[in-house]
């Protein structure tokens, strides 16, 4: 194609944003040059899979949202559109008041839809369950403005809703609190309910009883999610360099100067365009010198640090489960562990490959727990089987065990968060060439890091006087991933 043939993109950041980012500008424009710079000694971010007892099983991000089509479509681009597997089951529990109680069907984030069923769980005291029926009768509560998650749910359906229902799943996707967190960023359907609506029970159930897509909630892929960085990598024909740290971002009047390494080993990378696909504090470093407005914006963004902790059991000695794909523990239980998956029960492929094993994934910590974190691997293994053993009577010893740290891996939207990043990308917009991309803009899931992904691709393309978008999935289409 003319126009940009021979100009060169530098991606830094080798996870799934920055690895769809190289896919995408490859499929653009075939005689574009593309570099992706990741300071990591692997690819992948917070992908990434080993073996556990002689099964592969991600370590990290383990699902894909069905519903959203992105990360589907980057599967099938990177050629695992055979390796597709859907989820056996995700219904789930909370652990509260002393059992595990199902999660009412028709819940949106922990948020009931059915008070007959809320009752029925067992989630809720009494006192609780009434105060949240109050809700039908309450005058309206608008949201005018951002506010925390905790206020507006408090407001309509009390305090014992926000802790047992929905801390535990903001706690789930976030790692972080209710009470910080933007209604308008992590809830965005929500908040248009809070601007304008009376009773959000009522509303969110006449928005269910809308025709639901059929088929599974959650897909993954056969070897795991952590599978998929490197199938894209290659699909995008880039020049993938690891071990690369960029130090800072300069404008030339060509372009950029994308400047790596450190001290005598100091190179500069000549570009035409720049994606950063880093956490918001990386992109804010390197930003700094041309762009400190936008870098103040990025800095402000918080993160929180969690542990995963894997463990593999004789089939024989782990009770069977009735609660579905696992179970959330709320922040008012006051123990270290937040969710428990039953990975074998979710996953039937893995059921498979471990014909008589039973493999499970605890998560440990919340924004605020780094003290918890800092223990060494045998206390939070061990933390774990606890956790196990109390709320399940699993008396035995896991055959393997694995525990992975993903230090500051979520960004925490706090309130504000959406105006902080509508500020950021504009200022970036003014300059050509250059775009943002990642979980700290536009959701956390997979699907949302690869929709922001393909957005930065088409914002750098257009200023370096490329026609057209690349070929993919509409980026507009929803907000938030799984």
């Amino acid at each position: 194609m003319d126009g940009i043939s021979g100009q060169h993109v530098v991606v830094v950041g080798a996870g799934i944003a920055g690895l769809a980012a190289a896919l995408y500008l490859s499929r653009a424009e075939r005689n574009l040059r593309v570099t992706v710079l990741e300071a990591a000694p692997r690819i992948g971010g917070k992908l990434y899979s080993t073996p556990l007892a002689g099964v592969e099983i991600d370590a990290g991000a383990e699902a894909l949202l069905a519903a959203r089509p992105e990360a589907k479509e980057l599967v099938r681009l990177a050629g695992l559109g055979d390796e597709l597997v859907d989820c056996g089951t995700s219904g789930s529990a909370i652990l509260s008041r002393g059992s595990l109680r199902p999660l009412p069907k028709g819940s949106v984030m922990g948020i009931p839809t059915d008070l007959p069923a809320l009752a029925r769980s067992g989630i809720l005291s009494p006192a609780g369950l009434a105060r949240a029926g109050l809700d039908l009768v309450l005058p309206p509560t608008p949201a005018t403005v951002d506010v925390p998650v905790a206020a507006y749910i408090r407001a309509r359906l009390g305090q014992e809703v926000v802790d047992r229902l929905v801390e535990p799943m903001l706690g789930g996707v976030y790692a972080g609190h209710a009470d910080r967190l933007s209604l308008r960023a992590t809830l965005p359907s929500i908040s248009g309910i809070a601007r304008t609506g009376r009773s959000l029970i009522r509303a969110l159930w006449e928005t269910g009883k809308r025709p639901k897509p059929a088929g599974p909630v959650f897909v993954t892929l056969r070897r795991g999610l952590g599978s998929l960085p490197e199938a894209v990598a290659k699909a995008s024909g880039a020049d993938v360099r690891t071990g690369v740290t960029v130090r800072d971002l300069v404008r030339t009047p060509g372009g950029w100067r994308v400047v790596t390494g450190t001290g005598g080993t100091e190179e500069a990378i000549e570009a035409d365009g720049v994606v950063l696909a880093v956490p918001a504090r990386v992109a804010a470093r390197l930003l700094r010198r041309e762009l400190p407005g936008a870098a103040a914006e990025l800095s402000g963004i918080g993160y929180a640090s969690v542990a995963i902790v894997t463990l593999a059991y004789p089939k024989a000695v782990f009770p069977r489960t009735t609660v579905g794909s696992g179970y959330l523990i709320p922040p008012v239980e006051r123990r270290p562990v937040k969710a428990v998956t039953f990975s074998s029960v979710k996953w039937p492929h893995l059921a498979e490959a471990g014909r008589d094993l039973v493999f499970v994934r605890c998560s440990i910590g919340r924004l605020g727990e780094e003290m918890l974190l800092q223990r060494d691997d045998a206390e939070l293994a061990a933390l774990a089987q606890e956790e196990l053993t109390e709320t399940l009577g699993v008396g035995d010893r896991p055959i393997d065990v694995r525990v992975t740290r993903w230090g500051g891996a979520l960004p925490q939207y706090e309130v504000g968060h959406l105006d902080r990043i509508a500020r950021a990308r504009a200022a970036v917009a003014a300059q050509p060439g250059l775009a943002l991309c990642g979980a700290a803009y536009d959701g956390v899931g997979i699907p949302a890091c690869i929709a922001s992904a393909r957005t930065a691709v088409s914002q750098v393309l257009a200023r370096l006087g490329t026609a057209g978008a690349p070929a993919g999935p509409d980026p507009s289409a929803g907000r938030m991933g799984a």
